[in-house]
């Protein structure tokens, strides 16, 4: 990354940062920044929408005595390179996934993703059957609305970033309280949502370009629900996660139920749409008893 771009300012310990070079001929594909900790098989974390890989800091430590762990940033987000013109929806930030497992040569890997993760976890797993042991979906970001369901305050902050003219102005302005108030939408504890975490976020989206992104992956929605229809395509063991107050309504979750009949399914009381924040023991455990 240029020196001129900031650099994380959270460290997880037992970590390294690495970046997985653009591939010769892809144009539009930019250097992935990952994470990786651990020993053991290959688990590969994906995160949610607006997020980075230290969305999944409480998480590692708790499975790195298992797995070796790679913690994504999806292309764009995060510190992953931003290109001008590349395209956010579905297909693109999947084939950054894919990326990671081909060019590392992961076999037998776990694919964990939460919200918009969670779809790009199972569609990679769609892909890569050869190279996927076991998916583990969190709260399936697959749905009309999306955060915007999570408050009235949403509506109206994802509305202004989607309306043509001022769209792109609206996603460039992102004072600490509205976005403090929009992610705590997506929590039942709202101290789960740390204070150094935030400002991470918001440094994040201070990189140059980063406004036309965030913008870019609130209008792939319409993406992430087609991308249903490649969930009885996955033949890997598959695990979905919700938590109770999640924005997904008990139809979603059934309508992802009957695509994916002999999956497993996990409801956990008292959580919202970010378990990996609020109860990444729930995952851990779930995780290291391969359950």
């Amino acid at each position: 990354m240029p020196s001129s771009e900031p650099r994380p300012t959270i460290h997880i310990p037992g970590t390294t940062s690495h970046t997985l070079a653009p591939r010769a001929g892809h144009r539009n594909e930019g250097t992935l920044r990952y994470l990786k900790a651990g020993t053991g098989a290959p688990l590969v974390l994906l995160h949610t929408v607006r997020t980075q890989a230290e969305h999944f800091r409480a998480l590692i430590p708790l499975i790195a005595d298992q797995y070796t762990v790679y913690a994504l940033d999806l292309p764009g987000m995060g510190y992953s390179e931003i290109v001008p013109g590349a395209s956010y929806d579905e297909p693109a930030m999947r084939e950054g996934v894919k990326r990671l497992l081909t060019e590392l040569d992961l076999h037998d890997v776990t694919l964990v993703g939460e919200s918009m993760g969670a779809v790009l976890a199972l569609t990679a797993a769609a892909d890569l059957p050869e190279r996927v042991r076991r998916v583990v979906a969190v709260n399936l970001y697959d749905f009309p609305g999306g955060i915007a369901r999570s408050s009235l305050l949403a509506r109206v902050v994802v509305g202004g970033v989607l309306t043509p003219g001022v769209g792109p102005v609206v996603a460039g302005v992102e004072p600490k309280p509205v976005v403090r108030r929009i992610l705590q939408g997506g929590l039942v504890d709202k101290a789960a949502l740390r204070e150094d975490y935030l400002d991470e976020l918001l440094q994040v989206g201070g990189r140059p370009g980063y406004p036309s992104v965030a913008r870019a992956v609130y209008q792939s929605m319409p993406s992430l629900i087609a991308a249903r229809s490649r969930y009885p395509e996955v033949k890997a063991p598959v695990h979905l996660v919700y938590g109770e107050k999640d924005w997904s309504r008990p139809s979603d979750r059934r309508a992802d139920k009957e695509l994916l009949p002999a999956a497993d399914f996990t409801q956990v009381s008292g959580a919202g749409h970010f378990i990996a924040l609020e109860r990444p023991d729930l995952l851990a455990d779930l995780l290291n008893t391969g359950e």
